[in-house]
């Protein structure tokens, strides 16, 4: 079979001609419902992650009697959890309604009855092993560990973690968040090991954890929360982070300064995010209808815009409606070969070695 890659001209054209039928979902009742409540309530979505701005602006023009309240932006997996913990029965402007979070928060929050289960209309054409068989969470895109590399500063581009330990990235080197919080920073210590030969689980977070000790005593961990601004003013030139968000901060800074993009050669992690509506919604319409927003053709490839990786890109793929053009701008498919997509129980036990170790083992606390 010949799959028909297509612009991103072209593929907006045919979106917009479209008239999507959910399938199981009375969707006419489900607008309904959300335009009644007015309001939807987000949490821990830059606007620059994923191109999540994009799935934000496209919902509002879509539902414009829905109001979208955004919480805490640069929070972290752990913080969204908290967020619905401490808003159990407050329905005012501080409870979440929805959560995007990393794979293994997604059960953790199920098992402590933070969720509640709901199956959008293209539920089928979700990979089933990235989806909880009873709606609690599903899998909405992914990403591989990447460097950010900063080359006015750093001439020398580091290829693997085992070169970021040279004396040549003294003071060079930074995480997106602390470790004992923040999955991405998680699963780049998991990423880390992998390289060192741990197996994903509670070798790999142990194995991390010695290189990041390893790397701390070097002088080239800087505990600072990296993002597109630190890197472009040198105070984080090299950064660990998801491909998707390292492609999205190269084209904000425009050359200014340039940054490339590398997939180190040791220890290729690819991680998932899921999404999930808290059990305890002010707003459950309006985020069963935000669900069905994210996981149609138009959210999926919002996504894709972003250089993420959406959980229906098989499935987009088959239909031919992936842009072309937008995967020209993507490190080469080859370096995505070898990642490593761990099983749940693997993040979970790294999660546990490396948040309960972290403090002991490398003694770096990340600042904001």
């Amino acid at each position: 079979m010949t799959f028909r890659l297509m612009t991103t001209a072209a593929l907006a054209a045919l979106l917009a001609a479209q008239t999507v039928q959910a399938q199981g979902v009375d969707m006419p009742a489900l607008e309904a419902a959300a335009v009644k409540e007015g309001m939807l309530t987000t949490i821990a979505l830059p606007h620059d992650w994923c191109n999540y701005g994009a799935n934000i602006e496209g919902f509002k023009a879509k539902y414009p009697g829905i109001k979208i309240n955004e919480l805490n932006p640069d929070g972290s997996s752990a913080d969204e959890l908290e967020a619905i913990r401490a808003n159990k029965g407050n329905t005012g402007p501080q409870a979440p309604d929805v959560i995007d979070v990393g794979l293994a928060f997604g059960p953790q929050a199920k098992t402590e009855g933070l969720t509640q289960p709901y199956k959008v209309a293209t539920w089928d054409s979700i990979p089933a092993e990235i989806k909880d068989a009873d709606g609690h969470w599903f899998g909405d895109y992914y990403g591989v560990m990447a460097f950010g590399v900063n080359t006015d500063i750093v001439k020398e581009v580091p290829k693997s973690w085992a070169d970021l330990l040279k004396s040549d990235y003294k003071n060079a080197f930074a995480l997106t968040g602390d470790p004992r919080a923040s999955n991405q920073a998680i699963l780049a210590t998991l990423s880390a090991g992998m390289s060192r030969g741990g197996e994903p689980g509670e070798a790999s977070g142990t194995k991390g954890l010695e290189y990041f000790a390893e790397l701390n005593k070097a002088g080239n961990f800087v505990p600072v929360t990296a993002k597109a601004g630190t890197i472009a003013q040198g105070a984080t030139p090299i950064v660990a982070a998801w491909d998707y968000n390292l492609l999205s901060w190269r084209d904000q800074l425009a050359g200014n300064p340039p940054m490339e993009v590398v997939i180190p050669s040791d220890g290729v992690l690819a991680g998932v995010y899921v999404q999930a509506i808290s059990a305890h919604a002010p707003h459950p319409n309006a985020a069963k209808l935000w669900m069905e927003y994210l996981y149609s053709d138009e959210g999926q490839i919002n996504w894709l815009k972003g250089y993420c990786h959406p959980a229906r890109f098989n499935d987009l793929t088959a239909k031919g409606l992936v842009p072309q053009d937008i995967l020209d701008k993507m490190p080469p498919a080859d370096a995505y070969a070898k990642a490593v997509f761990p099983s749940l129980e693997a993040q979970e036990g790294n999660k546990k070695v490396v948040t309960e170790n972290w403090d002991k083992v490398v003694g770096a606390t990340v600042a904001e």
